[in-house]
């Protein structure tokens, strides 16, 4: 089954949850620190003290901050001349919930591979 042979309503539900910006920016091992750095501060940090702590340069950092923004994962504020981060995770957890729901709904509806599975298992079965 490709993706194409799934349900108009399936694809639809995916499609809206399924955000190339979003997942991009949590595919960098660099971008998962600086935004578990953010959500275990007791409040908001500069650029300068995320790239402290997670050993980047503050130039990346920035990089690496811009790019959570973009994707609605951090928020920023400007106080004074610096800028302060922090995690924004409410869309972030309406969106996984999204995902999650359409993805059941497909299954649920018998849109999903279920018969790969069974046959990867099988294959393990005779590998041992």
């Amino acid at each position: 089954m490709n993706c194409c042979s799934l349900h108009p309503t399936c694809l639809a539900a995916l499609s809206k949850h399924l955000q190339p910006e979003l997942f991009k920016s949590l595919c960098d091992p660099s971008r998962l620190a600086v935004l578990t750095r953010l959500a275990c501060a007791p409040g908001p940090l500069t650029v300068s003290e995320v790239a402290s702590c997670c050993g980047a340069h503050i130039s990346g950092a920035s990089r690496h901050l811009k790019m959570l923004r973009e994707a609605g994962l951090v928020q920023a504020e400007k106080r004074g001349r610096e800028v302060v981060y922090r995690p924004c995770f409410n869309e972030f957890i309406k969106t996984l919930r999204g995902l999650a729901d359409a993805l059941e709904d497909c299954c649920a509806s018998g849109e999903c591979c279920v018969t790969e599975k069974t046959e990867h298992q099988g294959d393990e079965h005779e590998r041992t």
